[in-house]
């Protein structure tokens, strides 16, 4: 069965948080489909980072290149497309594009085999534990609280707020909602703080120590760019585990996390590490140095096969923004009860698109741009909320 054909497209959905009254964060990704020779159809995807560069990538690069390749030889197309398009090991728009081809490939082959990705992955386990990303940037220490309390009456048993991001804001005021998150949900629920790289070393240490006492599972991203030096410097100098990797876009950038011992647990994103295929290298990589999984990012729906498929992932994110974006867009994605889920036997990712909801969302204009009043995240900033 060989690539055919492959479309990609853009689309955006604003996500409405109860409480607020409106949308708090715009959630943009580019959607892939790879149609083969029999008219059989897979379906990728990758986020919303500089989309209309990533799509004439696939459409102008990629294409012309895998057309007509066996869509089984995942590793004749990786090496192909390092070689001819990638020889120096770019991260960014060459890691999403390849990233969504490549997830629509095992959809395909998923379906050809009639299995769902998670089993020709390593098919160790059919269900996974996950976590809820629930506490927005521009959350105070009431708002925090408040939400955190609705996440678990909800059945979510661990979750994770945002920290930095707000220009406003300094290191204290974030040791400060922290403390309003722990405090609201009491000693043993599983709490996680995520920097997006926001902090310099300095700030992050601070906020680390602030936080010490906390019991935190995990610092996720702390410091700017990623700094595998910087981050072995601060793991060394406080009890908070540290986490990273959602954002790497190949094996080697992981590969400096792991051996600087920079991370307790490396976290890659099937939507921006290169798809299933690096990925599982990133995770038997983790395995031979004894490292737990988790992803952050967000998108469970795509992620959820690899942490089920491999003996080290653990546990799947469900950033509720992308969570929702996901249930819209897509029938039959599975929901996280009580901090488990399970993954659906159907072949493939074992959802379907939803054509009409993806047409109605599509954006076709460049100079649409960003929503106003949104961070590069596209959350809402602090001072356009509450504002009544």
């Amino acid at each position: 069965m060989k690539i055919a054909n492959i479309k990609a497209s853009l689309h955006r959905h604003e996500i409405d948080l109860p409480g607020i009254g409106e949308s708090i964060e715009s959630r943009s990704f580019v959607f892939v489909e790879v149609e083969t020779d029999e008219g059989l159809k897979g379906m990728g995807c990758t986020g919303s980072f500089l989309p209309w560069a990533v799509m004439p990538c696939i459409e102008h690069h990629l294409l012309p290149l895998l057309k007509g390749k066996d869509i089984r030889h995942t590793e004749a197309i990786h090496h192909q497309v390092w070689r001819q398009l990638n020889n120096r090991a770019y991260t960014g728009v060459i890691s999403n594009a390849l990233s969504a081809v490549d997830i629509a490939l095992w959809d395909l082959r998923g379906k050809m085999e009639g299995v769902p990705i998670s089993e020709l992955l390593g098919g160790f386990s059919n269900e996974a534990y996950t976590y809820a990303t629930f506490g927005y940037p521009f959350f105070d220490e009431k708002q925090i609280a408040e939400y955190a309390l609705k996440f678990l009456a909800d059945g979510h048993t661990m979750l994770k707020m945002v920290v930095g991001g707000e220009p406003t804001r300094t290191w204290k005021d974030d040791v400060r909602r922290v403390r309003a998150a722990r405090e609201a949900i009491g000693p043993d629920v599983d709490l996680m703080i995520d920097a997006n790289c926001w902090f310099n070393p300095h700030d992050a240490l601070m906020l680390a120590k602030g936080v010490e006492d906390l019991n935190l599972k995990w610092f996720e991203e702390p410091i700017q760019a990623n700094d595998a030096r910087a981050l072995a410097d601060l793991r060394n100098r406080t009890n908070v585990p540290i986490s990273a990797g959602q954002m790497e876009g190949h094996r080697w950038r992981f590969r400096e996390l792991v051996t600087h011992h920079a991370v307790d647990v490396l976290q890659p994103n099937v939507l921006y590490n290169g798809g299933y295929t690096e990925a599982l290298k990133v995770a038997h990589m983790a395995q031979a140095f004894n490292l737990p999984m988790s992803n952050g990012g967000g998108w469970p729906i795509f992620n959820m096969h690899l942490l089920a498929g491999v003996m080290n992932g653990g546990p799947v994110e469900f950033h509720y923004g992308m969570w929702m974006t996901g249930k819209h867009f897509f029938e039959g994605t599975p929901d996280p009860v009580n901090g488990k889920m399970r993954i659906p036997d159907r072949p493939g990712l074992g959802f379907t698109p939803r054509y009409d909801a993806l047409e109605e969302a599509r954006i076709r204009d460049p100079e649409a741009g960003r929503p106003k009043n949104r961070d590069a995240h596209g959350y809402l900033l602090r001072e356009a909320i509450y504002k009544n």
